[in-house]
């Protein structure tokens, strides 16, 4: 197969959805029907092929997201099934930094939840085309067209309803498709591999046409083409209305949606045929851009293998204590055995092996080429983010940006002997994962792990005992405070000592004062570039920068202040990297102590969908947190409480939130942005 056609045969996807949607449940029917495996694995057996780690198949939901690879009708499909829960976002954004195309998975009961929300929008900002199917058709109070309507309102979505359901609930039959104008009724003996197009039932042969002229309309309304044979009432071709759909899909313009029922084996095979059409190749998207790390101009790599190398390390994962690096190959070819050249880290690495995954199954390869989402063993240094690339031709991708933790946990050894075991296991785990950090609290001996929710840390602590065999001790959760200031003060510091025998003197001046919340800490030089030797001022805004993360209250790091280097005094001879150093870390330092600094505590924006019987308990419970209730939208038959809350009132919320609603109440908890502590 040339080079050329086998990109367009690729299709590199993410399923992404709110927690329970069904992503996982739509993964398995897909790898079943594509003849990847022979029995469909469900999760709530902890059976799903996806959901292989055993603290997933426990738990029933997705924790890291797994790769696979398969062929549906001559294409190749490499598909990634995201985790859904708000604490492994990462795992998302990182798979979505690498992905051509998504699906959205949204329950037609619950329709668009908080967490399919963040997801949908962490999408939109990677200009990633997608395409919807509205899962659980089969469930009670199941709702397509009110699904519909709020991927609308809440997700600003032009939809592009291509099919739409007959029945719902327990009377859920089959789907209409609007292209070919025929119902699909799928065979329950066969678990759903064979179906059998039908003539659309008498009664809904309205509805059918309704649909399908409202999906003419809106493709009218964003092409050309289609636009003139609608307006003229001539006869539209399905090919015709595919092509328009793919062009609509890929430059974002309508999003086509899909409905059916997973767990019923209904709807899927549309789905799989839909993101072959609509969904784009490699090819389809614009070449990636990077940096020339000698020439510092952006240059572009396209698609194609006879091209230099450019691919982008975005996951690692310690697989029996070796090191296995996912990567996505933009462009060029890596063969096992080749050196690469990562341009983050100026390092030469080995590719040893170049393995095609199929969640923790594997196959090895010899090469891989444009397009291609690969695991690479031999990879000693690259980590999330890193680019490799061919060392003749140098460039660096833009990296994936990594959260900030929010929660923190002291853990300690149960034996002194495993100390050394423990330290180990915790550095590989944050190698694999950008959002958890370890770190040694020389004052107390503690060591502390840091990351984006209970949930997270909760599954590390098991993974260290299950996967290596290092039982800890697990203290209370610690809120990640932030330090700031709230007025202007300037501080000067002249630092003039003997060091190994030679004397070290500098002087300088700096003010700050308190930038916007959220704006982040900025350092700049108000002096003159003739009063300094060449690499001294850059040396001194590296210190400034320095002294910012640990604050003057209880050395947590600080955010929104503004540094201005002001004045300096260099002496001849004297004057040198220590003295400045020194000096910048002292005046910094008074001038935040004047600054009235504050401590600032991490605020949560909580969404609680629970029944309006219980409305009141949930407000007061909120409101006891010292929480603010911002809105209330009715959602169906529940209603939506959206609040922000400090974080650390918010420990163990879950629990309080099950026994105030009988279990009823189900709630989303994201990071929104820090305050001051009340």
């Amino acid at each position: 197969m040339a080079s050329g056609n086998r990109i367009s045969k690729i299709r590199n996807i993410g399923i992404i959805a709110h927690i329970d949607a069904g992503k996982t449940t739509l993964t398995e029917r897909i790898l079943y029907y594509t003849g990847k495996t022979h029995k469909i694995g469900e999760v709530h057996d902890g059976q799903a092929t996806m959901d292989w780690m055993p603290e997933e198949q426990e738990r029933g939901i997705t924790i890291t997201s797994a790769v696979t690879t398969c062929v549906w009708q001559g294409r190749e499909i490499h598909i990634i099934d995201t985790p859904g829960h708000v604490d492994f976002t990462m795992e998302v954004e990182r798979s979505l930094r690498v992905l051509d195309g998504a699906v959205g998975v949204f329950c037609a009961v619950g329709g668009v939840e908080p967490q399919s929300e963040t997801v949908w929008h962490q999408a939109d900002s990677y200009r990633v085309p997608k395409m919807a199917f509205v899962n659980k058709m089969d469930r009670l109070g199941a709702d397509f067209q009110g699904t519909v309507e709020q991927l609308q309102g809440r997700l600003g979505v032009n939809p592009l309803v291509m099919n739409i359901p007959v029945g719902a609930e327990d009377q859920f039959k089959g789907v209409i498709d609007l292209v070919k104008q025929k119902f699909i009724m799928w065979d329950d003996a066969t678990e759903g591999v064979e179906y059998q197009y039908l003539d659309i039932p008498e009664e809904m042969q309205e509805e059918a046409d309704a649909a399908r002229d409202q999906m003419l309309e809106t493709l009218a309304d964003v092409d050309d083409a289609i636009m003139e044979k609608y307006l003229e009432g001539e006869d539209i071709e399905p090919k015709e209305i595919h092509n328009a759909a793919r062009r609509a899909c890929i430059d974002l313009k309508a999003v086509p949606i899909f409905c059916g029922s997973a767990l019923k084996n209904k709807g899927v095979q549309p789905v799989l045929d839909a993101i072959g059409r609509y969904l784009p190749s490699p090819a389809d998207i614009p070449p990636i851009k990077g940096e020339n790390p000698k020439t510092g101009e952006i240059e572009e790599r396209e698609p194609k293998d006879n091209v230099p190398l450019a691919a982008l390390a975005f996951k690692v994962q310690m697989d029996q204590g070796r090191k296995m690096t996912y990567v996505r190959i933009y462009s060029g070819k890596m063969k096992a055995g080749d050196e690469v050249w990562n341009a983050v880290q100026q390092k030469k690495e080995k590719a040893a092996r170049i393995l095609q995954m199929h969640a923790n199954k594997r196959e090895r390869v010899k090469e891989a080429g444009a397009g291609e989402i690969v695991a690479v063993m031999g990879l000693k240094h690259s980590v999330t983010g890193d680019t490799l690339c061919d060392a003749a031709h140098p460039i660096l991708l833009e990296p994936i940006n990594a959260y900030e933790p929010v929660i923190s946990v002291a853990v300690e050894p149960k034996t002194t002997g495993d100390q050394e075991k423990i330290e180990a296991a915790l550095a590989k785990l944050s190698e694999e994962d950008p959002t958890f950090v370890v770190k040694f609290n020389d004052e107390t001996g503690q060591t502390i792990i840091s990351g984006m929710g209970e949930l997270h840390l909760d599954v590390l602590v098991h993974r260290l005992l299950r996967e290596f065999n290092a039982p800890v001790s697990v203290g209370k959760p610690q809120v990640v405070y932030r330090e700031t200031v709230q007025s202007t003060a300037t501080a000067s510091e002249k630092f003039d000592r003997e060091i190994g025998g030679s004397r070290h003197v500098a002087g300088l001046t700096v003010t700050v004062s308190p930038a916007e919340r959220g704006q982040g800490n900025s350092v700049k030089s108000s002096i003159d570039p003739e009063e300094l030797p060449e690499g001294y001022e850059e040396l001194i805004i590296q210190a400034l920068n320095q002294g910012l993360e640990s604050g003057v209250l209880q050395g947590y790091p600080m955010i929104d202040v503004s540094v201005t280097l002001d004045k300096v005094e260099f002496f001849e001879g004297q004057s040198s990297d220590i003295a400045f150093r020194a000096a910048a870390a002292v005046a910094l330092n008074r001038a935040c102590e004047a600054a009235d600094p504050i401590l600032l505590e991490p605020m949560m924006k909580i969404e609680v969908l629970v029944p309006e019987e219980f409305m009141g308990e949930v407000i007061g419970d909120i409101n006891s947190r010292n929480g603010r209730v911002e809105e209330i939208k009715p959602r169906g038959p529940v209603q939506a409480v959206i609040a922000v809350a400090p974080l650390s009132r918010m420990f163990g919320y879950s629990t309080a939130l099950r026994s105030i609603t009988q279990g009823r109440g189900t709630f989303s908890m994201v990071f929104s942005h820090y305050d001051p502590v009340a």
